[in-house]
Protein backbone atom coordinates (compact mmCIF):
# COMPACT_ATOMS: atom_id res chain seq x y z
CA UNK A 1 0.00 0.00 0.00
CA UNK A 2 2.59 2.27 0.99
CA UNK A 3 4.42 1.16 -2.35
CA UNK A 4 1.65 2.75 -4.45
CA UNK A 5 0.68 5.78 -2.51
CA UNK A 6 4.71 6.55 -3.01
CA UNK A 7 4.33 5.59 -6.77
CA UNK A 8 1.06 7.53 -7.30
CA UNK A 9 3.15 10.97 -5.56
CA UNK A 10 6.12 10.47 -8.13
CA UNK A 11 3.11 10.18 -10.89
CA UNK A 12 1.57 13.56 -9.83
CA UNK A 13 5.04 15.22 -9.58
CA UNK A 14 5.70 14.07 -12.83
CA UNK A 15 2.84 15.22 -14.27
CA UNK A 16 2.72 18.63 -12.62
CA UNK A 17 6.64 19.30 -13.64
CA UNK A 18 5.80 18.16 -17.35
CA UNK A 19 2.81 20.78 -16.85
CA UNK A 20 5.18 23.61 -16.01
CA UNK A 21 7.36 22.73 -18.89
CA UNK A 22 4.83 22.73 -21.03
CA UNK A 23 3.41 26.31 -20.01
CA UNK A 24 7.32 27.23 -19.95
CA UNK A 25 7.59 26.43 -23.61
CA UNK A 26 4.18 27.90 -24.87
CA UNK A 27 4.67 31.04 -22.91
CA UNK A 28 8.24 31.19 -22.25
CA UNK A 29 9.02 34.58 -24.78
CA UNK A 30 5.99 35.91 -23.63
CA UNK A 31 7.30 35.92 -19.98
CA UNK A 32 10.56 37.23 -20.88
CA UNK A 33 9.11 40.33 -22.55
CA UNK A 34 7.33 41.17 -19.83
CA UNK A 35 10.06 40.57 -17.33
CA UNK A 36 12.12 43.03 -19.57
CA UNK A 37 9.31 45.89 -19.16
CA UNK A 38 9.39 45.24 -15.74
CA UNK A 39 13.39 45.66 -15.68
CA UNK A 40 14.01 48.45 -17.76
CA UNK A 41 10.78 50.24 -16.21
CA UNK A 42 12.31 49.61 -12.59
CA UNK A 43 15.73 50.81 -13.66
CA UNK A 44 14.54 53.81 -15.94
CA UNK A 45 11.14 54.51 -14.52
CA UNK A 46 11.43 58.00 -15.62
CA UNK A 47 11.92 57.38 -19.58
CA UNK A 48 11.75 54.15 -20.17
CA UNK A 49 7.67 54.18 -20.11
CA UNK A 50 6.86 57.12 -21.62
CA UNK A 51 4.62 57.60 -24.61
CA UNK A 52 7.60 59.32 -26.04
CA UNK A 53 9.72 56.04 -25.58
CA UNK A 54 7.20 53.65 -26.42
CA UNK A 55 6.96 55.26 -29.87
CA UNK A 56 10.32 55.60 -30.05
CA UNK A 57 10.37 51.33 -29.67
CA UNK A 58 7.75 50.91 -31.98
CA UNK A 59 9.31 53.06 -34.95
CA UNK A 60 12.58 50.97 -34.45
CA UNK A 61 11.17 47.54 -34.42
CA UNK A 62 9.21 47.98 -37.58
CA UNK A 63 12.05 48.18 -40.06
CA UNK A 64 13.50 44.73 -38.60
CA UNK A 65 9.82 43.27 -37.62
CA UNK A 66 9.11 43.70 -41.32
CA UNK A 67 12.36 41.90 -42.24
CA UNK A 68 11.80 39.34 -39.37
CA UNK A 69 8.60 38.32 -40.42
CA UNK A 70 9.94 37.52 -43.92
CA UNK A 71 12.46 35.76 -42.07
CA UNK A 72 9.90 32.94 -40.85
CA UNK A 73 8.49 32.69 -43.44
CA UNK A 74 11.97 30.99 -44.95
CA UNK A 75 12.63 29.61 -41.65
CA UNK A 76 9.65 27.59 -41.45
CA UNK A 77 10.55 26.11 -44.67
CA UNK A 78 13.50 25.13 -43.46
CA UNK A 79 15.74 27.60 -45.19
CA UNK A 80 17.87 30.61 -43.98
CA UNK A 81 17.82 34.44 -45.72
CA UNK A 82 20.89 35.79 -45.11
CA UNK A 83 20.59 38.53 -48.10
CA UNK A 84 17.61 40.68 -46.70
CA UNK A 85 20.03 43.25 -45.72
CA UNK A 86 21.73 43.81 -48.79
CA UNK A 87 18.56 43.03 -51.13
CA UNK A 88 17.28 45.86 -48.46
CA UNK A 89 19.91 48.57 -49.41
CA UNK A 90 19.96 47.83 -53.06
CA UNK A 91 15.73 47.94 -53.31
CA UNK A 92 16.12 51.02 -51.65
CA UNK A 93 18.63 53.29 -53.55
CA UNK A 94 17.06 52.26 -56.89
CA UNK A 95 13.45 53.29 -55.54
CA UNK A 96 15.35 56.51 -54.79
CA UNK A 97 16.50 57.75 -57.94
CA UNK A 98 12.69 57.78 -58.92
CA UNK A 99 11.50 59.81 -55.40
CA UNK A 100 13.45 63.01 -56.29
CA UNK A 101 11.26 66.13 -56.19
CA UNK A 102 8.96 66.61 -59.50
CA UNK A 103 9.72 63.37 -60.29
CA UNK A 104 7.75 59.85 -60.26
CA UNK A 105 4.56 59.84 -57.88
CA UNK A 106 5.24 58.23 -54.33
CA UNK A 107 3.19 54.99 -55.93
CA UNK A 108 5.60 54.13 -58.64
CA UNK A 109 8.37 54.79 -56.10
CA UNK A 110 6.56 52.22 -54.06
CA UNK A 111 5.99 50.04 -56.76
CA UNK A 112 9.93 49.85 -57.81
CA UNK A 113 10.56 48.96 -54.35
CA UNK A 114 8.70 46.15 -54.15
CA UNK A 115 9.26 44.79 -57.27
CA UNK A 116 13.76 45.03 -57.18
CA UNK A 117 12.83 42.84 -53.79
CA UNK A 118 10.89 40.31 -55.60
CA UNK A 119 13.01 39.73 -58.73
CA UNK A 120 16.06 39.45 -56.10
CA UNK A 121 14.19 37.23 -53.79
CA UNK A 122 13.25 35.24 -56.54
CA UNK A 123 16.29 34.60 -57.84
CA UNK A 124 16.82 33.55 -54.75
CA UNK A 125 13.99 30.70 -54.42
CA UNK A 126 14.39 29.73 -57.58
CA UNK A 127 18.31 28.56 -57.41
CA UNK A 128 17.79 27.17 -54.28
CA UNK A 129 14.48 25.46 -55.03
CA UNK A 130 15.55 24.23 -58.20
CA UNK A 131 19.04 23.97 -58.26
CA UNK A 132 18.76 22.24 -54.81
CA UNK A 133 21.64 24.17 -53.67
CA UNK A 134 22.00 25.18 -49.76
CA UNK A 135 20.24 28.08 -48.92
CA UNK A 136 22.79 29.86 -46.35
CA UNK A 137 25.36 29.44 -49.64
CA UNK A 138 22.96 31.32 -52.31
CA UNK A 139 21.55 33.45 -50.01
CA UNK A 140 25.19 34.44 -48.88
CA UNK A 141 26.41 34.73 -52.72
CA UNK A 142 23.27 37.15 -53.03
CA UNK A 143 24.03 39.46 -49.66
CA UNK A 144 27.36 40.32 -51.58
CA UNK A 145 26.21 40.25 -55.13
CA UNK A 146 23.24 42.77 -54.25
CA UNK A 147 25.72 45.07 -52.08
CA UNK A 148 28.23 45.15 -54.97
CA UNK A 149 25.05 46.23 -57.43
CA UNK A 150 24.24 48.98 -54.29
CA UNK A 151 27.50 50.33 -54.52
CA UNK A 152 27.87 50.42 -58.27
CA UNK A 153 24.31 52.10 -58.73
CA UNK A 154 25.07 55.52 -57.83
CA UNK A 155 28.64 55.74 -57.98
CA UNK A 156 29.08 54.45 -54.60
CA UNK A 157 27.18 57.55 -53.28
CA UNK A 158 24.10 58.01 -51.23
CA UNK A 159 20.99 59.40 -52.85
CA UNK A 160 19.75 62.26 -51.25
CA UNK A 161 17.25 65.34 -51.98
CA UNK A 162 14.62 63.10 -52.16
CA UNK A 163 10.61 64.20 -52.36
CA UNK A 164 9.14 65.45 -49.07
CA UNK A 165 6.14 63.08 -49.34
CA UNK A 166 8.17 60.21 -49.74
CA UNK A 167 10.26 61.22 -46.29
CA UNK A 168 6.26 61.19 -45.20
CA UNK A 169 6.36 57.75 -44.91
CA UNK A 170 9.15 57.17 -42.77
CA UNK A 171 9.12 60.33 -40.55
CA UNK A 172 4.98 61.11 -40.56
CA UNK A 173 2.72 59.64 -38.17
CA UNK A 174 -1.38 59.37 -37.99
CA UNK A 175 -2.97 60.59 -34.98
CA UNK A 176 0.31 60.32 -33.39
CA UNK A 177 0.97 56.51 -34.48
CA UNK A 178 4.19 56.52 -36.49
CA UNK A 179 3.58 56.00 -39.90
CA UNK A 180 6.62 52.69 -40.29
CA UNK A 181 4.37 51.41 -37.20
CA UNK A 182 1.02 51.39 -39.28
CA UNK A 183 2.63 49.74 -41.73
CA UNK A 184 3.95 47.18 -39.70
CA UNK A 185 0.87 46.35 -37.93
CA UNK A 186 -0.92 45.95 -41.47
CA UNK A 187 1.93 43.62 -42.59
CA UNK A 188 1.36 41.19 -39.30
CA UNK A 189 -1.99 41.13 -40.58
CA UNK A 190 -1.47 39.99 -43.95
CA UNK A 191 1.64 37.60 -43.03
CA UNK A 192 -0.99 36.07 -40.10
CA UNK A 193 -3.83 35.47 -42.08
CA UNK A 194 -1.08 34.15 -45.09
CA UNK A 195 0.28 31.17 -42.59
CA UNK A 196 -3.01 30.42 -40.86
CA UNK A 197 -5.82 30.66 -43.34
CA UNK A 198 -4.44 29.84 -46.48
CA UNK A 199 -3.09 26.95 -47.92
CA UNK A 200 0.41 28.58 -48.81
CA UNK A 201 0.84 28.63 -44.89
CA UNK A 202 -0.14 25.41 -44.35
CA UNK A 203 2.14 24.41 -47.32
CA UNK A 204 5.13 26.13 -46.30
CA UNK A 205 4.79 24.51 -43.11
CA UNK A 206 4.60 21.27 -44.11
CA UNK A 207 7.48 21.65 -46.64
CA UNK A 208 9.68 22.66 -43.08
CA UNK A 209 8.17 19.86 -41.07
CA UNK A 210 9.26 17.27 -43.74
CA UNK A 211 10.29 18.33 -46.98
CA UNK A 212 9.65 14.22 -48.85
CA UNK A 213 6.41 13.91 -47.31
CA UNK A 214 5.19 16.95 -48.51
CA UNK A 215 6.20 16.13 -52.25
CA UNK A 216 4.42 12.77 -51.80
CA UNK A 217 0.86 14.43 -50.21
CA UNK A 218 1.20 16.42 -53.82
CA UNK A 219 2.67 20.02 -52.61
CA UNK A 220 4.87 21.49 -55.57
CA UNK A 221 7.56 22.29 -53.12
CA UNK A 222 9.70 23.95 -55.06
CA UNK A 223 6.86 26.72 -55.74
CA UNK A 224 6.45 26.84 -52.10
CA UNK A 225 10.29 27.65 -51.40
CA UNK A 226 10.48 30.17 -53.89
CA UNK A 227 7.32 31.81 -53.12
CA UNK A 228 8.95 32.17 -49.41
CA UNK A 229 11.80 33.78 -51.19
CA UNK A 230 10.08 36.25 -53.06
CA UNK A 231 7.76 37.47 -50.15
CA UNK A 232 10.84 37.99 -47.87
CA UNK A 233 12.28 39.74 -50.79
CA UNK A 234 9.04 42.42 -50.72
CA UNK A 235 9.17 43.01 -47.25
CA UNK A 236 12.87 43.65 -47.50
CA UNK A 237 12.06 46.29 -49.99
CA UNK A 238 9.09 47.68 -47.87
CA UNK A 239 11.75 47.61 -44.76
CA UNK A 240 14.20 49.57 -47.28
CA UNK A 241 11.68 52.20 -48.64
CA UNK A 242 10.65 52.72 -45.23
CA UNK A 243 14.37 53.24 -43.73
CA UNK A 244 15.38 55.67 -46.54
CA UNK A 245 12.62 57.57 -46.39
CA UNK A 246 13.07 57.82 -42.44
CA UNK A 247 16.41 58.77 -42.80
CA UNK A 248 15.43 60.96 -45.99
CA UNK A 249 18.57 59.33 -48.16
CA UNK A 250 19.41 56.21 -49.68
CA UNK A 251 22.58 55.10 -48.05
CA UNK A 252 25.03 52.38 -49.86
CA UNK A 253 25.93 51.13 -46.49
CA UNK A 254 21.99 50.49 -45.31
CA UNK A 255 20.89 47.33 -43.95
CA UNK A 256 24.09 45.58 -42.81
CA UNK A 257 23.41 43.26 -39.96
CA UNK A 258 19.85 43.53 -40.26
CA UNK A 259 19.58 39.70 -41.46
CA UNK A 260 20.88 38.82 -38.00
CA UNK A 261 18.25 41.09 -36.26
CA UNK A 262 15.60 39.56 -38.43
CA UNK A 263 17.05 35.78 -37.76
CA UNK A 264 17.02 36.41 -34.19
CA UNK A 265 13.55 38.14 -34.02
CA UNK A 266 12.23 34.93 -35.45
CA UNK A 267 14.58 32.32 -33.60
CA UNK A 268 13.34 34.12 -30.20
CA UNK A 269 9.58 34.41 -31.39
CA UNK A 270 10.05 30.74 -31.23
CA UNK A 271 10.42 29.55 -35.28
CA UNK A 272 12.17 26.33 -34.96
CA UNK A 273 15.28 26.17 -37.51
CA UNK A 274 15.08 23.34 -38.17
CA UNK A 275 11.65 24.00 -40.30
CA UNK A 276 8.21 23.28 -39.69
CA UNK A 277 7.45 25.56 -36.86
CA UNK A 278 6.85 29.75 -36.16
CA UNK A 279 4.42 31.76 -35.75
CA UNK A 280 3.55 35.39 -36.96
CA UNK A 281 3.04 36.12 -33.23
CA UNK A 282 5.96 34.34 -31.17
CA UNK A 283 8.26 36.77 -33.96
CA UNK A 284 6.48 40.05 -33.52
CA UNK A 285 7.29 39.15 -29.44
CA UNK A 286 10.60 38.40 -30.38
CA UNK A 287 11.21 41.47 -32.36
CA UNK A 288 9.82 43.28 -29.48
CA UNK A 289 12.37 41.32 -27.17
CA UNK A 290 15.24 42.69 -29.23
CA UNK A 291 13.74 46.34 -29.57
CA UNK A 292 12.88 46.57 -26.20
CA UNK A 293 16.56 44.92 -24.84
CA UNK A 294 18.37 47.32 -27.24
CA UNK A 295 16.18 50.61 -26.01
CA UNK A 296 16.61 49.24 -21.98
CA UNK A 297 20.41 48.90 -22.59
CA UNK A 298 20.80 52.50 -24.64
CA UNK A 299 19.05 54.20 -21.67
CA UNK A 300 21.27 52.33 -18.77
CA UNK A 301 23.88 53.17 -20.65
CA UNK A 302 25.49 50.09 -21.88
CA UNK A 303 27.65 49.94 -24.36
CA UNK A 304 26.45 48.72 -28.30
CA UNK A 305 29.44 45.84 -27.99
CA UNK A 306 28.16 44.52 -24.76
CA UNK A 307 24.36 44.91 -26.93
CA UNK A 308 25.86 42.39 -29.46
CA UNK A 309 27.37 40.12 -27.34
CA UNK A 310 24.10 40.17 -25.76
CA UNK A 311 21.88 39.36 -28.47
CA UNK A 312 24.05 36.61 -29.81
CA UNK A 313 23.95 34.86 -26.58
CA UNK A 314 19.87 35.04 -26.43
CA UNK A 315 19.91 33.43 -29.87
CA UNK A 316 22.09 30.85 -28.95
CA UNK A 317 19.98 30.38 -26.26
CA UNK A 318 16.53 30.42 -28.24
CA UNK A 319 17.71 27.72 -30.59
CA UNK A 320 19.30 25.16 -27.73
CA UNK A 321 16.08 25.60 -26.06
CA UNK A 322 14.27 24.96 -29.35
CA UNK A 323 16.57 21.63 -30.37
CA UNK A 324 15.71 20.55 -26.32
CA UNK A 325 12.18 20.78 -26.25
CA UNK A 326 11.85 19.36 -29.70
CA UNK A 327 13.85 16.09 -28.77
CA UNK A 328 11.73 15.47 -25.52
CA UNK A 329 8.55 15.57 -28.47
CA UNK A 330 10.18 13.41 -30.70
Amino acid sequence: MSSFILNMKRFISNMQLGSVKRKLSKYGIFMALIFLIILFGALRPETFFTLTNMMIILRQISINGILAIGMAYVIITGGIDLSVGSILAFSAIVAANFAHPGGHSIMIVILVALFVGAILGAINGVVIAAGNIPPFIVTLGMMTVARGLTQLSNGGRPVNNLDPTFNYIGGGSIFGIPIPVIIFIFIIGIAWFLLNKTKFGRYALAVGGNRATAEVSGINTKKIIALTYILSGVLAGISGMILTSRVQSALVGAGMGYELDAIAGAVIGGTSMSGGKGTIGGTVIGVLIIGILSNGLDLTGISSYYQQIIKGIIIVAAVLFDKKSKGKTT
